[in-house]
C-alpha cells in the first residue's frame, strides 16, 4: 500500500487496496466500485489511466478507503478525525461519521482469550458498567485520541496497533458477559462454537442499529452496520449448512438495511450493490419473504431516481404470490404500486382504489413489532399517501394528510426532517411559498443534524419550485440554509 500511495496515483492505490493480503480474497472492481460510488468501468479507467488530479475526489476516495492523511500527497481539510464509533471491516468502507458525541450508548470491542488467541468481542456500555467495567470505556476513547487518528479501526492500514491496543469505542448493543466467551469462540472457531445464541446475538447488534439510526443517521449507523455483515460473511464460510443459512437470513436483512443507509446518503450504486446483496443471500438461505421484499426497497429506490416505469413494474413484482409475503408488507407492496400508477398519470380513482386497498390490508394485519416491514404502521401509511398524492396532482389533499400525521410527533428525528420536506414540497405546488419555505427551513436543520443526504436533495426540488417567488424573504431564508448544507 506505501509504495501505492508514494506514486501519487489513486488508480494504483484502488488497485493496491482490492489485491491487499489482509483481504481473504481479492476485492473486485464492482465491489469497490459500489463502496465509493463508481461503476465497474470508471474504476478500471482510473487504475489504468493517467492519475487523477480533481482534488474533491481525491480527497472523498481518500476518506472513504481511510487512507491516513500523513501518507497522502495531498491535504485533507481536517485529519483530526473523532474516536471510530463502530466495528468498520476493511473489505467494507464506509464515509467517517461525524465527530459529534453520541447518543446512542457506545461500548468497547473487549478482547477475550480462546485457545490463546484474542478475539475481539463488542460490548455495549450498560453491560461494561453493571459487571464494574466501565473505565474500559475511558481507555478505550484516550486511545482512539492517541493511537488512531485519521485511522479506522479495522483497517489494513492499522490493524496491528488496533490489535495491540485491544479496545475500541462500538455502538453496539449488549450481551450478558457470561456469554462473551461462547461469542468469542464463535468468531474465533465458528464450526465448532456457532449456534444460535450467537446468530440472535448478531440480530441483536442488526435490531440495535435500526433503532440507532433514525436518532443518529446513516454515517453514524453504517460503521457498525459494515462491521456486522462482514463478522456474518466471514463467519457463514465456517459453519454448518444448517447454521450458514440462519447467519445469511440475518445477513439479508442486514444488507437491505445496509442498502438504505445508502440511499440516504445519495449513493445509489453502493445501495445496489447491497439490494443485490440482499437478495443473493436471501435467496441461499431460502427466505422468499425477504426476496419480495427486496424487490419492493428497490421500487421504492427507483423513486428516488424519479424512474416511474420501475417503480411500477418492481412493485408489481414484488407483488406475486410466490414470496409469500406478510399482509402488513404486502399493504406497503399495494400502496407502491399506487404511487407507480399515479406517477404514470393513471386515472385517480385507480390511485386511490390501491390505496384504499393498501389500507384494508394494514388493518388486518397483526401488531408484531419483530416482523419483517413492522415499521410500515398507520402514520408511515397516510404520509405515503401524502406522497402518492402529491405525484397525482392533488398537493393539496396532500398537504392536511402530512399536517395531521406530522403533528402527533409520533416519527422519528430523521424521518420527521424527510416527510417535512414533502410536505414543503406539496405547499410549494399548491402555491403556498411562505409556509413552504418555512417547512423546508426546519427540515433542513435536521437534514444537516442527521446528515441525511436524501432530504437535502428533496429540498433542493422544493427551492426549484420555489423559483418564482424567490424574492420573499422566506423563501430567501430558505435558500440560504440549504446553501449552507452544501
Amino acid at each position: 500500500m506505501v509504495e501505492a500511495l508514494e506514486s501519487w496515483h489513486m488508480g494504483q492505490v484502488f488497485y493496491a487496496y482490492r489485491t491487499h493480503p489482509w483481504h481473504e480474497q481479492v476485492l473486485s472492481q464492482e465491489a469497490l466500485g459500489a463502496w465509493l460510488d463508481l461503476n465497474q468501468a470508471q474504476l478500471s479507467r482510473i487504475e489504468s489511466g493517467k492519475p487523477p488530479q480533481d482534488l474533491a475526489k481525491l480527497m472523498r476516495w481518500a476518506h472513504s478507503l481511510r487512507v491516513p492523511a500523513d501518507l497522502l500527497w495531498f491535504k485533507l481539510p481536517d485529519t483530526k478525525q473523532a474516536a471510530p464509533t463502530g466495528v468498520v471491516s476493511a473489505s467494507e468502507p464506509s464515509e467517517k461519521p461525524a465527530a459529534e458525541p453520541e447518543k446512542a450508548s457506545a461500548g468497547i470491542l473487549l478482547p477475550v482469550v480462546i485457545h490463546g488467541r484474542t478475539v475481539l468481542v463488542p460490548v455495549d456500555a450498560q453491560t461494561l458498567t453493571a459487571n464494574g467495567l466501565g473505565e474500559l470505556l475511558n481507555h478505550s476513547a484516550d486511545i482512539a485520541a492517541t493511537d488512531s487518528v485519521g485511522r479506522d479501526a479495522m483497517s489494513p492500514f492499522n490493524r496491528r496497533e488496533f490489535l495491540k491496543s485491544g479496545v475500541a469505542a462500538a455502538a453496539i448493543s449488549g450481551f450478558d458477559l457470561d456469554g462473551l466467551h461462547h461469542v468469542a469462540g464463535a468468531l474465533d472457531d465458528g464450526r465448532r462454537y456457532l449456534d444460535g445464541s450467537v446468530v440472535a446475538y448478531f440480530g441483536e447488534i442488526l435490531e440495535k442499529a435500526k433503532r440507532d439510526d433514525g436518532t443518529l443517521g446513516p454515517k453514524k449507523t453504517l460503521p457498525v452496520m459494515l462491521g456486522l455483515l462482514d463478522a456474518i460473511e466471514s463467519q457463514a464460510r465456517e459453519v454448518k449448512p444448517q447454521v450458514r443459512r440462519e447467519l445469511l437470513a440475518v445477513g439479508a436483512e442486514g444488507a437491505e438495511f445496509v442498502g438504505w443507509l445508502y440511499r440516504d446518503i445519495q449513493q445509489p450504486h453502493a445501495a445496489a450493490f447491497w439490494y443485490d446483496r440482499a437478495m443473493e443471500w436471501a435467496q441461499e438461505a431460502d427466505n422468499a419473504a425477504m426476496q419480495g421484499y427486496v424487490l419492493l426497497k428497490k421500487s421504492q429506490m427507483a423513486y428516488d431516481e424519479r424512474d416511474a416505469l420501475r417503480v411500477l413494474t418492481l412493485a408489481q413484482a414484488a407483488g406475486h404470490r410466490r414470496w409469500q409475503l406478510p399482509v402488513r408488507v404486502r399493504a406497503e407492496v399495494m400502496q407502491q404500486e399506487a404511487l407507480g400508477r399515479a406517477m404514470l398519470g393513471d386515472p385517480l380513482d385507480m390511485v386511490r382504489g390501491q390505496l384504499d386497498t393498501a389500507a384494508t390490508l394494514l388493518a388486518t394485519a397483526p401488531d408484531d413489532p419483530e416482523a419483517l416491514g413492522a415499521y410500515f404502521n398507520g402514520h408511515t401509511r397516510m404520509l405515503r399517501d401524502a406522497i402518492t398524492l402529491t405525484e397525482a396532482g392533488k398537493p393539496s389533499m396532500a398537504v392536511e394528510l402530512f399536517s395531521d400525521v406530522l403533528s402527533t410527533n409520533a416519527m422519528s428525528h430523521r424521518d420527521t426532517g424527510f416527510f417535512n420536506a414533502r410536505r414543503a414540497a406539496a405547499l410549494a405546488l399548491s402555491g403556498e411559498p411562505d409556509e413552504a419555505a418555512r417547512v423546508g427551513t426546519n427540515s433542513a436543520a435536521v437534514a444537516h443534524e442527521v446528515k441525511s443526504e436524501r432530504t437535502v436533495r428533496v429540498l433542493g426540488d422544493v427551492l426549484q419550485s420555489l423559483d418564482r417567488w424567490r424574492g420573499r424573504p422566506a423563501v430567501r431564508e430558505f435558500r440560504e440554509s440549504l446553501t449552507a448544507l452544501s
